[in-house]
This record gives C-alpha cells, sequence and structure tokens, in this order.
C-alpha cells in the first residue's frame, strides 16, 4: 500500500490516512508497544492539519490500536492473545497450541463454606462447603489471568488433594468425580481491578480488567462449578460464537 496521501482521490484525505496507519500496525512497521511518532511529526510528513492527525490517532485508540499516554506520546498497543470463551475449551489448551510458555501458579486451595454468592449460584443450602481454588496463569512469563473455582465438597470430596497444576481442573472434574459439562452460563464484563488481583496481574489499582463469570452445570442438571477469571484487559482479546440448532 502507498505511504503517500493521494489529494485528487475519491476517497476523503483522514480515510487514506487511517488506512496507512492501519497498514503500519499490521505490517509490524509500528510494532506493538512502540512510541509512534507525535502528531509534529506526522503533521510534517503528511502535511495534513493536526486537527485531521489527531483525529485519526483519536480514531485508531478508540478502536483499541492505539494508547494516548498524556506527556508521553501515543503507543500501538500491546498484541493481544486471541482465544475463544473457556466455556468451549480450555484457556491452557487454546494457548499451548498456539505455542505460548503457559505457566499455571497455585495460589490456594481451602474447604470452606461457601460465600453467599457462590451458595446462591450454586443453589446450595447455607452452611454447604466448597473446595475454592485459586489459581495465577502467566503466558511467556507476563501474568494474564486470575481463576477462582468453587466445586461442592459433596460433588468432589478430597479435590483439595489433587493436582489441578498440571492437570486442567476439568479434566479433573470429569475424570476423577463424572462432573462432565452439560450447559454453561456466562456474564462477561469489564471491571476497574483492586485489591489481591491488581498485584497477581501485575496492574495498578483501577486499571481496567475483563471478568469472566461460569456456572457450569452436568447432565443431571446440577450446577457443579462457579468460575470468575480475570483477565488483563490489555492482553486477551475473547470470542463468543453462538449456532443455532
Amino acid at each position: 500500500m502507498t505511504d503517500v496521501i493521494e489529494r485528487d482521490s475519491a476517497t476523503p484525505i483522514y480515510q487514506q490516512l487511517e488506512d496507512i496507519f492501519h497498514a503500519k500496525i499490521a505490517s509490524g512497521e509500528w510494532a506493538p508497544e512502540q512510541r509512534i511518532p507525535s502528531e509534529n511529526e506526522l503533521n510534517r510528513e503528511y502535511s495534513l492539519s493536526r486537527m485531521t492527525i489527531r483525529g485519526v490517532l483519536n480514531k485508531l485508540a478508540g478502536e483499541g490500536l492505539l494508547i494516548r499516554v498524556p506527556g508521553k506520546g501515543t503507543f500501538v498497543a500491546p498484541q493481544k492473545i486471541n482465544a475463544v470463551s473457556p466455556a468451549y475449551k480450555g484457556i491452557r489448551e487454546q494457548l499451548e497450541v498456539l505455542g505460548y510458555d503457559i505457566v499455571t501458579t497455585l495460589i490456594s486451595t481451602e474447604r470452606a463454606p461457601a460465600p453467599t454468592r457462590v451458595r446462591e449460584h450454586l443453589n446450595l443450602p447455607e452452611g454447604a462447603e466448597v473446595i475454592a481454588i485459586m489459581r495465577l496463569r502467566t503466558v511467556d512469563g507476563k501474568p494474564l489471568s486470575v481463576h477462582r473455582s468453587f466445586v461442592p465438597a459433596s460433588l468432589a470430596p478430597g479435590l483439595d488433594q489433587l493436582d489441578v497444576v498440571n492437570e486442567q481442573l476439568c479434566v479433573v472434574l470429569e475424570d476423577k468425580f463424572n462432573l462432565s459439562m452439560k450447559s454453561v452460563s456466562e456474564d462477561l464484563e469489564v471491571i476497574a481491578v483492586d485489591g489481591t488481583d491488581a498485584k497477581l496481574l501485575e496492574l495498578r489499582k483501577g486499571d481496567p480488567a475483563l471478568l469472566l463469570t461460569d456456572v457450569i452445570t452436568n447432565p443431571a442438571g446440577t450446577a457443579f462449578e462457579y468460575s470468575t477469571i480475570v483477565f488483563r484487559g490489555d492482553a486477551v482479546r475473547l470470542k463468543f460464537d453462538y449456532k443455532r440448532e
């Protein structure tokens, strides 16, 4: 693609400039996390008004391709990991297939009375115990997600003694306790990360993150796992595909 603005073209100048910047990002000329030329430098290079330059940069920032940092400049956004919802295929499995170096660290495992929100999602009586498992997943040495899973202790006795680091939890639940997924209810929202999650994900308090919540049900209609995954908002893009039966 040409890097020259064609002023006699039927394509609007701002669209030509946007296409040029898209091409620079796609080709790697502007690499992830690289600082791109300033508005003044781009103005001199393309002989366009700063308003036009700024408008295109703001548009690409709104699309998540660029990051505007006051006082520091404009940077290409870090490359995001593309993954489908873990309800369809485990995140770890997906990333391993893509060639990423995945490390899962067990933060804690405990058997305790279910918190109210967990009890409500799993339809448990007051006082019922769950096995609560918290894990951190890193990709190529960088933190990606914090996973919290809650499984009724009555359905998976001894789960807290099993290996859920080297083995995927869904595999352990199916192989050891015959708990296989029939359906899943999911919620996805943007949150401001805080507390423990901010520290584990190496983010600042208030930074954006993605919160994915799952309730998994077996063929008998029993909800057997409630889980939350907090993803770094700058590191992953989740894809959802729905097919009508």
